[in-house]
């Protein structure tokens, strides 16, 4: 299966707000299978799939360590029904914003009701890093970036880099047409 490309911030996309699926059919399951090829290419431990520019309610997380077995989780149309008062704090990144880390505080333990890749009803109670990657997905599903969650002076900063960078390789690309 070739791997395919994961946006990048400045996209425009990263911003949009993805539609439930309604049915868990061969084409979500195909998208599922491509989610977790470009997501283990990264590397990564989590992926929306909006991510890959399709506007579906769909994350594939595997929060294994390198020299655990995999343990890949599907996510379908995800609802947070629940989140601790009690926060917490984790580095975050994400494969959207390559090699950009930063501290990001959010509800220590969170309920999230979803259907999985059989289209059954689930609900999973997750704390620490399970808890972190659940809402860093969701808020993607919801057009948010976790840089949305620090200092604008931070996020700003991060924009303009990634903005430049997306302009010169513009260029670049355009110059080697050429």
């Amino acid at each position: 299966m070739k791997v395919r490309d994961i946006i990048l911030l400045p996209d425009k996309r990263l911003r949009q707000v993805s539609k439930p699926v309604a049915k868990v059919d061969a084409a979500a399951r195909k998208l599922v299978a491509e989610m977790f090829t470009a997501m283990y290419a990264a590397p990564g431990i989590g992926l929306a799939a909006i991510q890959l520019g399709e506007p579906k309610r769909i994350i594939t997380l595997d929060l294994a360590k390198k020299e655990q077995p995999s343990d890949p989780r599907v996510i379908i149309n995800p609802e947070l029904v629940w989140e601790s008062d009690e926060l917490g704090t984790y580095e975050e990144g994400c494969l959207s914003i390559p090699e950009y880390y930063e501290e990001v505080e959010r509800p220590k333990a969170v309920t999230v009701k979803y259907i999985d890749i059989d289209g059954k009803p689930q609900e999973v109670e997750a704390t620490g890093l399970l808890a972190t990657a659940l809402q860093h997905e969701i808020d993607h599903l919801n057009g948010i970036l976790f840089i949305d969650h620090i200092s604008k002076l931070k996020r700003d900063r991060v924009i303009k880099k990634f903005t430049k960078a997306a302009k010169q390789a513009a260029k670049d690309a355009k110059r080697s047409k050429d």
